[in-house]
């Protein structure tokens, strides 16, 4: 089965002050390179075919995550939240594939973790997570059987509607990774882990 990833990059960064996939990072084996454009480059690393679900007025981040080879895909309702950001990535994507959803301020998300969450999917796992030290992360990982389920989404809870009502089914792998519970919220934030 073929697993396509989903990055999430149709926020409005306001906590940010804006242009938060475009900061570069200050340090670390990714230095330079954009939060957004590296949270890529490690999902194209895991799998062949990555959407980037972009906001409609977005003029900056969707060319530098087309040029780090993903498929721009813009929501037009991403006012309403992730969930109907998602619903338009899954939207775009060929039925009968698993899906891999990650979210474009996670940078630091070791690519070998994101392989582990896809190579999952693609064994038989419902829906999967990595875990860290008790918190579960990001990226997750669904079975095309969730295709109607996503793409019915709408509003900001993004998918955990779905994972909820299906607890018995949801794995949790535990990682030694701290980049899947790590995100970039503020300007100060692309300086709390020294990782790349």
């Amino acid at each position: 089965m073929k697993v396509i990833g989903v990055l999430l990059a149709a926020g409005r960064a306001e906590r940010f002050g804006g242009a938060k996939l475009l900061a570069p990072l200050p340090r670390g084996p990714n230095a330079g390179l954009s939060v957004g454009v590296t949270a890529c480059k490690h999902l194209r690393s895991a799998v062949a075919d990555v959407i980037a679900v972009v906001r409609p007025d977005d003029l900056a981040a969707a060319p530098a995550l087309e040029a780090a080879g993903a498929r721009i895909v813009v929501a037009d309702r991403a006012d309403d939240g992730m969930g109907a950001s998602l619903a338009a990535g899954i939207a775009a994507a060929p039925d009968g594939c698993g899906y891999l959803v990650a979210l474009a301020d996670m940078p630091w998300v070791d690519p070998n973790t994101i392989a582990r969450i896809a190579t999952t999917v693609e064994e038989g796992a419902s829906i999967v997570a990595p875990r860290y030290r008790g918190e579960r992360g990001h990226p997750v990982g669904f079975a095309p059987r969730h295709r109607e389920a996503l793409l019915a989404l709408t509003g900001d809870e993004g998918a955990r509607g779905i994972i909820d009502a299906h607890r018995g089914a949801f794995e949790l792998i535990e990682v030694d990774d701290p980049g899947v519970v790590q995100d970039v919220d503020t300007p100060l934030d692309l300086w709390a882990p020294d990782r790349g």
